[in-house]
């Protein structure tokens, strides 16, 4: 059941791929050959740069973000990168090309971070500045946020809960006659840079995705046998065909196609240490024995 909802997933990833980008199957390459007429050649270069600077389980990410950032820029236009944020926060121009974190978005990449600015800046274009913000994890629905002066029963009110995400909260008098608020989660809604992102993701996969330029091929790098037997092995043994696993792993390229295949994440939590132990494999962890370790003693 669970791996159903994954494939679901896949479908509808693919259909917004299709309506965003024109991308039946998208690749790395066919995302780079569409940035470039919109953000440019040297954007596009230096989001190029940052993508083959990431960790081979991390280029997805990245990646999916640069497919945020074409349809953003396609919406708000290349002023958007030239544009000052008030504050402590350069130009997005200026992140692209210092790639520094900036509080409060340290977790995240620089091309991430863009992505979040572009996904959110494109929702206040469609629908006007949320006036809170509001955490889904929790699904109560009544007064989540204190409410802007002046508001009137009957009044639908814009909030965030994630990059690019907003939905409605409408104003209701309480019985004592104070005025509250309920979330309308019917008008769950995400801008269009917010849906590439997400889309592109998972509808190519953690790849391989070779790029432009590289050599030598980071996918083609021989992996240790020793490692690709017991992670092979474990697999097996908790769920996984040989389908899904493939023939052999003779490379990197071969580990990170299986990885995608056997959608770990769908699975049951002590996957997890299957997918810490693959990640070190693929990216020539020297925490790869550690991995393994774990991964026997779970």
């Amino acid at each position: 059941m669970r791996q159903a909802h994954a494939e679901d997933a896949r479908t509808e990833a693919r259909r917004v791929v299709r309506n965003l980008l024109g991308e039946e199957h998208p690749t790395a390459g066919t995302l780079i050959a569409d940035a470039r007429p919109v953000l440019g050649d040297a954007r596009t270069d230096r989001c190029l740069a940052l993508a083959l600077g990431a960790s081979l389980t991390r280029r997805s990410a990245e990646l999916s973000a640069v497919a945020a950032l074409l349809v953003g820029t396609r919406d708000l236009g290349q002023e958007w990168w030239g544009r000052a944020r008030g504050g402590k926060l350069p130009a997005p121009d200026e992140v692209l090309e210092t790639a520094v974190a900036i509080e409060p978005w340290t977790d995240l990449t620089a091309l991430e971070m863009l992505a979040a600015w572009i996904a959110d800046d494109t929702a206040d274009e469609l629908w006007g500045p949320a006036v809170a913000g509001v955490d889904l994890n929790s699904w109560q629905a009544e007064d989540r946020f204190e409410l802007p002066p002046g508001v009137k029963p009957g009044q639908r009110l814009v909030v965030h809960f994630d990059a690019g995400g907003r939905l409605d909260a409408v104003v209701t008098r309480r019985p004592d006659d104070d005025l509250g608020s309920n979330l309308d989660f019917h008008s769950l809604r995400y801008s269009r840079p917010a849906e590439a992102q997400w889309s592109w993701g998972v509808a190519a996969g953690l790849g391989p995705h070779p790029l432009p330029g590289e050599d030598p091929d980071p996918y083609a790098r021989e992996v240790d046998s020793t490692a690709v037997g017991i992670l092979r092995a474990w697999g097996l043994r908790h769920g996984a065909t040989h389908e899904q696993l493939g023939e052999r792993w003779k490379n990197v390229g071969d580990v990170v196609a299986a990885i995608e295949r056997v959608d770990w994440m769908w699975r049951s939590a002590e996957w997890f240490g299957w997918w810490r132990g693959a990640s070190a494999l693929v990216d020539d962890s020297g925490y790869l024995p550690y991995r393994l370790e774990e991964l026997a003693s779970g």
